[in-house]
């Protein structure tokens, strides 16, 4: 008689995780040194996967540290990544890294967001591009999605705003998929539903928007560039995000470093000038 596990549930969560990947039964044994009939079997229920199988089928199926936790609990195991406060004495390493590397990047911005995009850390750099955000956007806990996006945050100086708008949006869709969070889901409606601020620029192209045509022109085709006002200048930058590498803490997997690199030499004498 065939023993069936459904109340683990990790065999279906395993499941949709592999046709969220695209990937074959057979492609996933192949990988994992296991057979079709054995990830059968775990998918449906009628056998119980080991804690070293569950984290081998993670792997390879790059499943986030956070949901690898999920599927052991589900499994019967425990959680085997640690989710350590990023204040806490053991993370002081990490803190310290992460401020000698923002500060080794400025006068250009950067900044460290955790998986639900509150800031974490900034340097002067963004400080600077947040003057003149409303000050309750600016209440602890500070989120990037937000500063940017609200009309009383960045979103009325962006000058390609629709486009950097879709952009965020459709990175926080990716977002969402690969760990079905509903605080960020909740996050994308409540920004997604913020108003984009009318630009009389964009209808009639006066000194601004002729800048900012300017600045689009200087920005390279590579990448969408950020094209923002401050200070009565038009800035243009090219944004790049980092990870840590194989990290064996939620806290630290989740967190991301954004750093905005000048599109053009005005900028960036700018920036110079401003934060010597």
């Amino acid at each position: 008689m065939t023993t069936v596990f459904p109340d683990t549930g990790v065999g279906p969560l395993l499941r949709d995780w592999r046709e969220r990947r695209r990937i074959s039964q057979l492609d996933l044994a192949l990988r994992a040194d296991s057979s079709a009939r054995h990830i059968s079997f775990i998918e449906t229920g009628r056998s119980r996967p080991s804690e070293d199988m569950v984290l081998r089928l993670a792997e390879q199926l790059d499943i986030p540290v956070r949901e690898r936790n999920a599927l052991l609990v589900m499994a019967g195991y425990a959680p085997r990544y640690a989710q350590t406060p990023l204040d806490d004495p053991a993370m002081a390493s990490v803190r310290e890294g992460l401020d000698r590397l923002l500060a080794g990047y400025e006068p250009f911005p950067a900044l460290v967001v955790d998986g639900r995009y509150d800031v974490v850390a900034v340097n002067r750099g963004i400080a600077l591009l947040m003057e003149g955000v409303a000050e309750e956007l600016l209440t602890p806990p500070l989120n990037a999605m937000r500063i940017t996006l609200h009309p009383a945050g960045l979103a009325p100086r962006i000058r390609n705003l629709p486009e950097w708008r879709a952009d965020l949006l459709a990175q926080m869709e990716r977002q969402i998929a690969l760990v079905r969070s509903p605080e960020l889901r909740t996050l994308y409606e409540e920004v997604a539903a913020y108003p984009v601020p009318d630009r009389a620029d964009r209808a009639d192209p006066g000194p601004g928007g002729r800048d900012a045509d300017r600045a689009r022109e200087r920005t390279p085709s590579f990448a969408l560039p950020l094209v923002i006002e401050h200070g009565g200048r038009v800035l243009s930058f090219i944004a790049s995000i980092a990870t840590f590498n194989t990290p064996m803490d939620v806290t630290v997997a989740e967190l991301a470093i954004e750093t905005f690199l000048p599109a053009d030499r005005e900028t960036a004498a700018y920036l110079r000038e401003r934060l010597p």
